[in-house]
């Protein structure tokens, strides 16, 4: 029986109060000011993709639309680089209509967000900039660089699981609990795991259209529909998901990490399986609106949170806080699993077969 709920709406992030000092790439110590001139990172644009002058005012601020970390991001990228941010978040399926709905005049600046399948068609439409290279871009992990588009449109920004297998131990053991996400089709799990929708939540659809890629669409589509006659419930959100677990709605699920990993630091009775096969991860990315008239400051924003020195404070300070880092030197959560292997769908093929891929759930989701 497929279950789901629907939220709406789009939460404007107002000013934070607490302030986190951090020095981004390339600041020279200086006294943060408004303009921003005298302790940006030193930006280099690509002559022919990049807008040629910031037309906008200097105390303007910067649109950033994102999905995650607001409660943290904006003091930390003003005290350092001394531009104004502004903040607009939502889940995954409200950012991207948002950013739809206003194609033919963007209010946003930067989007950063965990769907790297949907800003990789944005590059291929015209959307973003192109042909920019952020100066500290050789600090990425090989395995981050491995997602840098060749028309470098967008950035990654860290790597997490899009879904791990997490089991209530009241109503499993290590033996008796599903290890592998073919496990969770078994009918002796029948009516009892749940996940979060692919067309609502941003880390959702990297999940599933891992196993679409590597199954084939015929694969795919068998996989789940053996899931969703198995009684499977689909959620809105993780946090729904998460909820559904402690609660006793289900017993078992698959569920980004940092909300799995938040339950068993709040000494919920649930323990976090990661898969011998690899855990489908949602990769974080940072892009920037095509014809910005805030150039300067967006290019300055990337550079920052592709910082080791940001991304460290991420992992130690943000909600979602169990990623892998996309730059180098980064430690991770002490308590992270050391086998935790993420496998990723190929971002152009991902981006292609979206709107087929969200369109089967929908419809599997009417029946």
């Amino acid at each position: 029986m497929l279950k789901r709920a629907r939220q709406k709406g789009i939460l404007l992030i107002g000013l934070l109060t607490v302030a986190i000092s951090i020095t981004a790439c390339g600041n020279n110590g200086g006294t943060p000011n408004n303009s921003g001139a005298s302790n940006a990172p030193n930006l280099n644009s690509a002559a022919e993709a990049s807008p040629a002058a910031d037309t906008g005012s200097k105390d303007e601020p910067l649109v950033v639309y994102l999905n995650d970390f607001d409660e943290i991001i904006k003091p930390m990228f003003e005290e350092a680089t001394g531009y104004k941010l502004e903040l607009v978040s939502g889940n995954g399926a409200e950012i991207a209509s948002r950013i739809e709905a206003e194609k033919g005049n963007p209010h946003w600046d930067v989007v950063w967000m965990d769907a790297m399948p949907t800003i990789d068609q944005m590059g291929k439409n015209g959307q973003l900039l192109e042909g920019w290279s952020p100066s500290n871009v050789d600090q990425l992990t090989d395995f981050a660089k491995a997602f840098v588009p060749e028309n470098k449109t967008y950035y990654p920004t860290g790597a997490h699981a899009a879904s791990v297998i997490v089991y209530n131990t009241k109503a499993f053991d290590a033996n008796t609990a599903p290890k592998t996400w073919a496990d969770l089709a078994d009918p002796k799990f029948k009516g009892v795991v749940g996940m979060a929708d692919p067309a609502v939540a941003a880390p959702a659809f990297p999940f599933v259209a891992w196993f679409f890629q590597t199954q084939g669409m015929d694969g795919g589509k068998s996989f789940f529909d053996g899931l969703l006659k198995n009684d499977l419930h689909v959620y809105p959100k993780n946090p729904n998901v998460a909820k559904a677990l402690t609660g006793g709605e289900i017993k078992a699920a698959a569920l980004q990490e940092s909300n799995a990993y938040a339950l068993k630091n709040a000494g919920e009775p649930i323990e976090i399986i990661w898969p011998e096969e690899g855990a489908p991860a949602s990769v974080r990315v940072a892009a920037i609106q095509k014809n910005t008239k805030h150039a300067d400051a967006a290019k300055a924003f990337v550079e920052f949170i592709l910082d080791p020195k940001t991304q460290q404070a991420l992992i130690d300070n943000g909600e979602e806080s169990y990623f892998e880092a996309s730059a180098n030197g980064v430690t991770e959560k002490s308590d992270r699993a050391a086998n935790a292997k993420l496998v990723v769908a190929e971002a152009a093929w991902a981006g292609e077969h979206e709107g087929e891929i969200k369109q089967w759930f929908a419809d599997k989701a009417v029946k």
